[in-house]
């Protein structure tokens, strides 16, 4: 069984991306969302989701920002005390654990703070990208070498990247969603309401249910591991 999972980092960003995120969920393919307790838009970000509660939400770890890091990177102790202060954040907003756990520029694959992330998702029993039984896939993402390149996001590479990467098991495809506004100052701008619209482009979701992909958010994913067979028995929890 094809199980995908469409997580929207930086919710909570600011209300643009907000917005952005929850379109491309109610009227896309988006399941899930990473949300910045650190960040302007927190607040509103959790006050939208409590109106879709079929939107996975979990933890985008944010220790660099844009440009000034939010704390010393160099210092380890440091870093665990912020990764500290950003679960308890999260369950403080949400009222409960997060869905998952991830971080902003991919933070814990640097290998002085990997154990510091692992540690954390092994203590509160939830999935951190890269190291869970789902796949992460990164490259529906429309910015190199300081670039914009809309065709890498555009629906057409949307629905080819469904059918080359999206294999037997369990696949995140990450993306950004939002729309551009002052309160979130980043070089991945105009990308990201090209994003909204391939995710909303109704032929995606056409392409999902021909290629027999079931849409799930990280919310679901413990009733598929627990069976260990992705089973049409959860038809009933997918979107498909």
């Amino acid at each position: 069984m094809k199980v995908c999972i469409v997580n929207g980092d930086d919710f909570g960003a600011s209300r643009g991306i907000n917005r952005g995120i929850l379109e491309a969920h109610e009227h896309g393919i988006l399941t899930s969302a990473s949300l910045m307790v650190n960040m302007p838009a927190a607040e509103d970000a959790v006050a939208q989701a409590r109106h879709h509660r079929r939107l996975s939400v979990g933890l985008h770890f944010n220790l660099t920002n844009e440009g000034e890091p939010v704390v010393d990177l160099g210092d380890l102790a440091a870093c665990r005390a912020e990764v500290e202060r950003q679960i308890e954040r999260f369950v403080a907003l949400m009222g409960r654990l997060p869905t998952h756990l991830d971080t902003h520029h991919n933070i814990h694959r640097r290998l002085d703070l990997q154990a510091c992330f692992l540690d954390l998702a092994a203590r509160i029993g939830r999935p951190l990208r890269e190291h869970s039984p789902v796949r992460y896939y990164s490259s529906f993402y429309g910015q190199w070498d300081g670039e914009t390149h809309l065709e890498q996001i555009c629906s057409d590479n949307l629905m080819r990247i469904l059918e080359s990467e999206v294999a037997p098991g369990f696949t995140e495809i990450a993306c950004h969603p939002g729309y551009v506004d002052p309160d979130f100052h980043s070089c991945y701008a105009i990308e990201r309401e090209a994003e909204i619209r391939s995710l909303c482009d109704p032929k995606v979701a056409e392409r999902l249910r021909a290629l027999g992909i079931h849409l799930v958010g990280f919310g679901d994913l413990p009733r598929f591991l627990a069976d260990g067979t992705g089973s049409a028995s959860h038809s009933g929890e997918v979107r498909s």
